[in-house]
């Protein structure tokens, strides 16, 4: 299979080439482009085997790429500090500390596989927020997944390269993520989200109506980090519930035990409210009713004739109130993201992005609002929190690839 080429995009392009020739006094061979992600809905339901519902950004990660002669690994990231940061380490050495994590934990699972892909020169540049939910570090780890594809003379597997991925974030590195981020960031096609069921792995493209409907982001002001102390303990936590939740309905009925949390219906979840303990029956209750809202929202995005977006937007409201009330993964600072943005006219419906503690809120809205709706957003956040929020529009991109040297 092809690789898909994409012209060079905004400056993160540019300066990725520029850092890399001051930084190496040569030419890197090619830039990798993986774009952030956007989860529509279905969120924390990918660990469990059940649906999502993601689509690639206008936001990316950029990689420039040369192979060395040796076994070193030299990274550039060009956005981490003032002065940039950057990582040395051995193939297959771990290198256990920041962006090189991802880095070796990219290296480790291909390593895994049998193939060797040799040292790399390597300069990181992105317009993804770190720590917001877009996924910054799940396009890093497919970039280096592709780039390794690249150094290897293989034939480009867009779900090669996302399984790789996903193996070094969730395994290497530790987090216990599901397919998600990797899968939508490699995958996913321009104006159009990807069904994915996480537990047999199939996908299908959903069409957005993009004449029609506009993403908004707006930022919390909050970073958050999977696999640092206090969000990523959060995140484990929950992993765990939901797996105690699966284990305490396959006790009490043996002979009908589900193989997953995807195999329960919102109404056949209800028997199981006083066998459970009460928190971890909340967490299931919050995966199983979003499983079902994925299926609602793919329902109406591909219906014929078109559908009304406001049906959308209760699906989405919904999510973020599950999220809030029974994972409890919001914070305050999205809840008011959502709370401010819902009651503006135009919005059609507002929710957290990714696993929460932090991070982003998502905001689907009529075209012709996004702009008060932005002046707002930014106005009130400011008025009840004293500091200015990011607040950015995003368009359904192309998944991840390669780009040429120019």
């Amino acid at each position: 299979m092809a690789r898909p080429e994409f012209p060079p995009t905004r400056d993160t392009h540019a300066l990725v080439l520029d850092a890399f020739r001051t930084r190496f006094v040569r030419e890197p061979e090619f830039v990798v482009r993986a774009p952030g992600r956007v989860n529509l809905i279905g969120e924390h339901t990918d660990y469990t085997g059940g649906l999502v519902l993601p689509f690639a950004i206008d936001r990316a990660l950029h990689l420039a790429v040369a192979p060395r002669g040796d076994d070193r690994v030299y990274a550039f990231a060009c956005d981490l500090a003032a002065e940039g940061e950057e990582v040395e380490f051995a193939v297959g050495d771990a290198a256990t500390t920041g962006f090189g994590a991802y880095l070796s934990g990219a290296i480790a699972a291909s390593l895994e596989q049998g193939e060797h892909p040799g040292g790399m020169d390597l300069v990181i540049a992105s317009d993804i927020p770190v720590g917001s939910g877009l996924s910054s570090s799940a396009a890093l780890c497919v970039a280096v997944a592709i780039a390794i594809d690249r150094l290897l003379g293989a034939d480009f597997s867009a779900l090669r390269c996302a399984r790789r991925a996903h193996r070094a974030e969730s395994h290497f590195v530790g987090t216990g993520c599901g397919i998600l981020d990797p899968f939508a960031i490699a995958l996913c096609g321009a104006g159009h989200a990807l069904r994915i069921d996480c537990e047999d792995e199939s996908t299908r493209s959903v069409p957005l109506p993009v004449a029609e409907l506009s993403f908004v982001i707006s930022h919390s002001g909050v970073s958050r980090e999977l696999a640092g102390p206090a969000a990523g303990q959060g995140y484990r936590d929950r992993v765990a519930q939901c797996a105690r939740g699966l284990e305490g309905i396959v006790a009490s009925e043996p002979d009908a035990a589900p193989r997953s949390l995807r195999a329960l219906s919102p109404d056949g979840l209800v028997r199981f409210a006083g066998q459970l303990d009460e928190v971890d029956f909340r967490r299931v209750r919050h995966v199983v009713g979003e499983n079902a809202r994925v299926d609602r929202v793919c329902r109406l995005l591909e219906a014929e004739p078109p559908i009304g977006l406001a049906a959308v937007g209760a699906e989405i409201r919904a999510s973020h109130a599950s999220l809030r009330d029974d994972y409890e993964v919001s914070i305050p600072q999205l809840d008011m993201l959502c709370e401010i943005a819902d009651a503006q006219d135009g919005v059609y419906g507002s929710r957290l992005l990714g696993a929460g503690f932090g991070g982003c809120a998502l905001h689907l809205v009529k075209p012709e609002a996004v702009d008060a709706v932005c002046d707002v957003l930014g106005a009130r956040y400011r008025d009840r929190f004293g500091k200015d929020t990011e607040v950015f529009g995003v368009k359904a991109a192309a998944g991840a690839g390669i780009e040429a040297v120019e």
